[in-house]
């Protein structure tokens, strides 16, 4: 048969057409809102858990660890362009594991879920910009080997102790380098992190406390050079949180002095800490001490309403008498209020001397748990 000229035009539409459709940005998933709660504890036996101490091995241990419920590979800084001016962002690749069953022949067949998470915080105006993705593991959509960790185009590239990170939507962009200045911090006991009293309330976590980090971030047609330092978190377990517990509150904290803190407090339903809250000190030459709950304290000085009526603790009082620590930390700005899937508050944070009111730092802080009521 042959094609006129009209034909081959429709044909070439259609064509054309489909492709757009196989490459579109996916939608979230047409599911209830995600809780914290639920995504990190299930009484499924299938997935592994973190029951001790284990020798971990780098940079093997930097690829995913199948047979967990999830893992994440979480990334946040504070830069600043050439004026001075100040910016903040998170990029967080997230793995949720399907139960174990049938294997499937089908190279569309997937035993996990990934989700990616990115986000900017302009303190020049205020203003929060955030983009999140989810994708199949299957036909290598999404996936993390000990050198790349990927979601798509979202990607961070790792070449000896550095990272090269690319993110891009429309209205913003990170371009950055981020490179280790100090060494691999293993969190809790060589890297086995309790989170509460059962067998498996517990996760692997290490840290890269210090990146030095440049590059450039896209505001809209804006291109800015920046440089700052930079943090990264790499977790994973099953079951880690128990059913009386909601959430927490993670600082991240770069001192003016050279030291790196680390916060974890663990919530119970009632708002009370946790007695499996934890914490980490790290020194400038590299050497680290763990801080039980029991060495230091951390009370709310501020909570902010967001729009749709939860409240949120963005400023603290924090004491760590072990570190001759006696410090407030402060929002930059309120709202950096994460709205995806997951309902969290992520951002840019102020250190100060309580003492004199010094600036003497820059952080991150975490809230999870506040907003899924």
């Amino acid at each position: 048969m042959r094609l006129d000229a009209a034909m081959i035009l429709t044909l070439v539409a259609m064509a054309i057409a489909w492709l757009a459709w196989q490459t579109r940005e996916p939608a979230a998933p047409a599911v209830e809102r995600l809780n914290v709660q639920g995504l990190m504890s299930t009484g499924d036996e299938e997935f592994r858990r973190v029951t001790g101490p284990v020798p971990m091995s780098f940079p093997e241990d930097h690829a995913l660890h199948p047979g967990y419920q999830y893992e994440w590979w979480y990334f946040t800084g504070n830069l600043d362009t050439a004026a001075g001016e100040r910016l903040g962002y998170q990029f967080t690749l997230f793995r949720f594991a399907s139960p174990p069953g049938e294997e499937l022949d089908s190279a569309w067949a997937t035993n996990a879920t990934w989700m990616a998470h990115l986000a900017l915080s302009d303190s020049r105006h205020s203003r929060f910009y955030q983009a999140e993705r989810f994708a199949r593991s299957a036909l290598e959509l999404a996936g993390a080997d000990q050198d790349r960790w990927w979601l798509r185009d979202w990607e961070v590239i790792r070449r000896g102790d550095s990272w090269h990170l690319n993110a891009e939507r429309d209205d913003f962009a990170l371009a950055l380098e981020l490179t280790a200045t100090r060494p691999l911090v293993l969190q809790g006991d060589a890297g086995y992190s309790r989170k509460g009293p059962d067998p498996g309330n517990a996760s692997r976590y290490y840290s890269i406390t210090r990146l030095a980090t440049s590059g450039t971030i896209r505001i809209g047609d804006e291109t800015l050079p920046v440089d700052g330092l930079s943090w990264l978190d790499r977790e994973w377990g099953s079951n880690a949180l128990g059913e009386d517990q909601v959430g927490w509150d993670w600082f991240a904290l770069h001192l003016d002095d050279g030291r790196d803190v680390m916060l974890a407090r663990i919530r119970y339903v009632d708002g009370t800490t946790s007695e499996w809250s934890y914490g980490q000190l790290v020194f400038p030459d590299g050497s680290h001490r763990y801080l039980a709950a029991e060495e230091y304290e951390a009370t709310v000085s501020r909570w902010w309403t967001d729009a749709n009526g939860s409240r949120w603790p963005l400023d603290w009082d924090i004491e760590i008498p072990s570190a001759d620590l006696d410090i407030q930390t402060r929002a930059v700005f309120d709202n950096q209020h994460w709205q995806g899937s997951v309902d969290y508050w992520e951002g840019m944070i102020d250190v100060i001397n309580t003492a004199d009111g010094r600036k003497i730092g820059r952080g991150y802080l975490e809230l999870s748990g506040y907003g899924e009521g």
